[in-house]
């Protein structure tokens, strides 16, 4: 266990084996089951999980039931509600599995505990932020200016594996259609 996590971390800022020492000694394996729930809005996010099997989303409901899901996380990526997480308030996000996963918990106490004491820790940390929000600013940007069709092809080419793994219904509310809308876009695309 831990080993797609440390992995992760090595590619992007080297460790020293005492690093990786510490930064086990403050890891929570978890297995989930799909469709079973690691957080439901109005609860408290206590941890970030990176996903060493499987396959996770972060998404809400309307007001109608409706799903809108932000994330999805298949091997090698974290998902959380960061806000909850940060800032100890309620939760505006949903998580649950999309496949039956198996994950490394980082609380948010041992988070804290390891930005102090691994330096490459706390730089992997702002490396993660800093790409999740120029993917959301890029997500931001091809919701509002590119055509359906154009936002459909970004998330295969830039997400094969999860275009490949998720249901349809699920990379529409992604894409913020509804699967009906997707399935012409996909019908005009296969004709062209």
């Amino acid at each position: 266990m831990y080993e797609v996590f440390l992995e992760h971390i090595n590619r992007k800022v080297p460790l020293t084996e005492e690093d990786q020492a510490i930064i086990k000694t403050y890891l929570t394996p978890k297995k989930v089951r799909r469709k079973q729930y690691l957080l439901q809005e109005g609860d408290v996010c206590k941890n970030i999980f990176f996903v060493e099997k499987g396959a996770l989303r972060v998404y809400s409901l309307d007001e109608s039931g409706r799903e809108h899901i932000l994330q999805f996380a298949l091997e090698g990526w974290a998902i959380s509600d960061l806000y909850s997480f940060l800032t100890g308030e309620p939760a505006t996000y949903t998580i649950d599995a999309i496949e039956d996963s198996e994950l490394v918990m980082v609380s948010k106490s041992a988070h804290e505990e390891l930005l102090k004491k691994v330096r490459s820790y706390e730089t992997f940390t702002r490396l993660n932020i800093t790409g999740a929000y120029l993917a959301m600013q890029r997500r931001l940007t091809s919701t509002i200016s590119a055509t359906l069709e154009e936002r459909y092809e970004a998330f295969v080419a830039l997400y094969p594996h999860i275009a490949e793994r998720v249901p349809q219904h699920m990379i529409a509310s992604y894409l913020g259609l509804t699967p009906e809308t997707l399935s012409r876009v996909r019908k005009r695309m296969s004709k062209k």
